[in-house]
C-alpha cells in the first residue's frame, strides 16, 4: 500500500489557504481515479482506491498541520507501513509558485507539519513540496502562508493540480523524475529531471516574488471538474 498524505488546516476558514495546498493536491487525485467516500479515522479524512493496479490510501490529517505526524503516524502504525510507503504533500516558500520538487529524505525546512511527521514516523519518506512563492520578508511570511490564494492563482493552480492528478499513478511506480517533468510542462516549462543543478549567477538577484509574477502563465480549460473546484474555493474572494 502506498498512503499519500496531503497537509493542511481542517475547516473552512483555512480551505483555500496557501498551508492548505497539500489538501487541494490530495483532493485533486481523489476527484480525478475511483477511492471510496471520505471517512474519518485516524483523527484524519481517509480515502482507498487503487492507482495503478496498487492499494492506496489517501488522508488529510485533522489535527491541524502542527499535528500532522499523529494522524499519518497512527494511519501507518495500523497498516504496519514503512517510511518507503508515504508521499507527503506540502506547501514551499522557498519554490516559485507553480513549481514543484519531489525527493525522499531531507530536513523539514522549518515547516511544522513536516517536523511533526518526522518526530512520528522518522525522515525517509517521499515529500512533494509545491512552491507557494516567498513574500519577499521574513515579517510577511505568517500572513502570506495563512493567507488565502488569490483568483489570479487559478492561472497556474489548475493545471498543477490536472498533472498531479493525470499522471498520480507515477507515484506509485517510483517515477518521480516524470512526473516532475509532466507537472513543468503542464505549467508552461520545459521537461527538466529533479537532480540538483548548479545555479546559474544573475546579474541582478530577484525576489521571489519578481520570479513568481513574471512566470509564464499557460492558458487554462474554463470547465471541467478541476475548474469547477476553484471556482468554489475563489468564487467569492479576490485577494
Amino acid at each position: 500500500m502506498l498512503l499519500i498524505a496531503g497537509l493542511g488546516n481542517p475547516g473552512a476558514k483555512y480551505q483555500a489557504n496557501r498551508h492548505n495546498i497539500g489538501f487541494m493536491a490530495v483532493d485533486a487525485i481523489y476527484r480525478r481515479h475511483s477511492f471510496s467516500p471520505w471517512s474519518k479515522k485516524f483523527k484524519a479524512e481517509i480515502a482507498e482506491g487503487e492507482l495503478g493496479g496498487q492499494k492506496v490510501l489517501l488522508i488529510k490529517p485533522q489535527t491541524f498541520m502542527n499535528l500532522s505526524g499523529e494522524a499519518v503516524g497512527e494511519a501507518m502504525r495500523f497498516y504496519k507501513l514503512q517510511p518507503s510507503d508515504l508521499v507527503v504533500i506540502y506547501d514551499e516558500l522557498d519554490l516559485v509558485a507553480g513549481k514543484a520538487r519531489l525527493k525522499t529524505g531531507g530536513g523539514h525546512g522549518g515547516h511544522n507539519g513536516i517536523k511533526s511527521i518526522d518526530a512520528h514516523v522518522g525522515r525517509e519518506y517521499r515529500r512533494l513540496r509545491l512552491g507557494i512563492g516567498h513574500p519577499g520578508a521574513k515579517e510577511l511570511v505568517h500572513n502570506h502562508v495563512l493567507g488565502d490564494f488569490a483568483k489570479v492563482d487559478r492561472d497556474w493552480l489548475e493545471p498543477l493540480f490536472d498533472a498531479l492528478a493525470d499522471n498520480a499513478d507515477m507515484l506509485v511506480r517510483g517515477e518521480d523524475s516524470q512526473l516532475m517533468n509532466k507537472i513543468a510542462v503542464a505549467l508552461g516549462g520545459k521537461a527538466e529531471d529533479d537532480a540538483p543543478k548548479p545555479e546559474k549567477k544573475a546579474p541582478t538577484a530577484k525576489s521571489h516574488i519578481h520570479q513568481a509574477r513574471n512566470h509564464s502563465q499557460p492558458k487554462i480549460p474554463e470547465t471541467g471538474p478541476m475548474a469547477e473546484m476553484l471556482k468554489r474555493m475563489f468564487g467569492k474572494k479576490d485577494n
